[in-house]
């Protein structure tokens, strides 16, 4: 379980409040008791933290695909803050330091994780991932190794946006992207626009992006998107679609990121792409699909799929200090840490419309 997930210590005389999850649009801010500081752990006070998707899907349901919420749980992972204390074998960081958290421990010992792949670890502890508590409270105890310190140049609420940066970060790895790949997003949410972001800063010299809303696709424009298109809901509308966005490309697709998930977005990307290209699954909003995956197999259309990140917080700290990456635009709500705050935080987030990114400043 993650340090910040445990329930019993405490850290220091002040008492802990965190954002507890206890039921369907349920959400107290309570004491949350932290555990002593180990050797190789940081007490972090929290600064920044957004609200994901999936944060806003345990609100509403209390599960999210296989995970299911059985009990309390302190909500939120996309996190910044600063260094209250350290344990006695920390070199890297001290107290003050200001560092962005990677949120998912992974065990380090089985086969994945010594293959590097550790995203993929059986045994991960991720913030806010039943029955892990999360990140959305005044203090957590996390691992050291997991902090990353922040240039002056970079704020504490980018910090907590390299979570999101991450996912589009490794999505362009998986996929390869680099200055000879033309890139299709579907989808314009927080993630198809980091993923943009992050095609672009890999080098894609072509990048257009495709949505149902029109706000979403003029934030798209803005941030740098050689073209957008709008799109419907509607299965039957595809193939018209698919020579739309062949179209506004104006060249062959290479990658196609979905950061929907959705069938019909799917059965769009492997449309559009080009013969030899890849189509990375980043979105999951439909475990299952019924796509034509033989056409696409027969044009050897690799399907790639993306789970969270791995290794990714030096060089999304790295665009973001250089200015290859701007994430400012994407945040467009902030709110304080009050119960009533809490609360209009997390409706402003799952009503959508012009929200992109809600964050929170502790």
């Amino acid at each position: 379980m993650g340090k910040g997930g445990m329930s019993h210590g405490n850290a220091g005389e002040e008492e802990n409040m965190a954002a507890w999850l206890l039921g369907v649009n349920n959400l107290k801010i309570l004491p949350f008791k932290l555990p002593t500081l180990g050797p190789n752990d940081a007490r972090i006070r929290m600064k920044a933290v957004g609200i994901c998707g999936s944060d806003v899907h345990y609100l509403k349901e209390m599960k999210l695909a296989d995970f299911v919420v059985t009990e309390p749980m302190v909500i939120g992972h996309e996190c910044a803050g600063v260094v209250e204390e350290v344990g006695t074998e920390v070199k890297h960081l001290v107290p003050g330091d200001r560092v962005a958290i990677e949120p998912g421990i992974s065990c380090w010992r089985c086969a994945l994780c010594k293959e590097g792949r550790y995203n993929l670890c059986p045994e991960m502890k991720f913030f806010a991932t039943p029955p892990v508590h999360g990140s959305l409270a005044n203090q957590i105890v996390h691992p050291a190794d997991l902090c990353f310190k922040l240039p002056d140049n970079v704020s504490l609420e980018e910090g907590a946006m390299c979570e999101p940066l991450s996912v589009g970060v490794h999505a362009c790895r998986r996929a390869n992207v680099g200055p000879e790949t033309n890139v299709l997003v579907m989808g314009a949410g927080p993630i198809g626009l980091v993923t943009m972001l992050a095609a672009r800063a890999f080098g894609s010299p072509r990048v257009v992006i495709v949505d149902v809303d029109d706000h979403r696709l003029s934030v798209a424009k803005e941030l740098g998107a050689d073209d957008t298109i709008k799109v419907s809901t509607n299965i039957n509308d595809v193939s018209a679609e698919v020579e739309q966005i062949k179209n506004a490309m104006g060249v062959g697709i290479d990658i196609t990121f979905d950061c929907a998930g959705f069938t019909k977005t799917m059965s769009t990307a492997l449309g559009a792409t080009s013969s030899g290209g890849k189509v990375c699954l980043v979105g999951l909003g439909h475990t299952e699909m019924s796509i034509p995956l033989a056409p696409a197999a027969v044009r050897e259309v690799d399907v790639v799929g993306v789970f969270r990140y791995k290794n990714t917080w030096p060089l999304c700290i790295e665009f973001l200090r250089s200015g290859k990456i701007d994430v400012k635009p994407l945040i467009t709500h902030r709110f304080g840490f009050s119960q009533k705050e809490v609360e209009e935080a997390f409706e402003t987030s799952a009503r959508g419309g012009n929200a992109i990114k809600v964050m929170f400043n502790l």
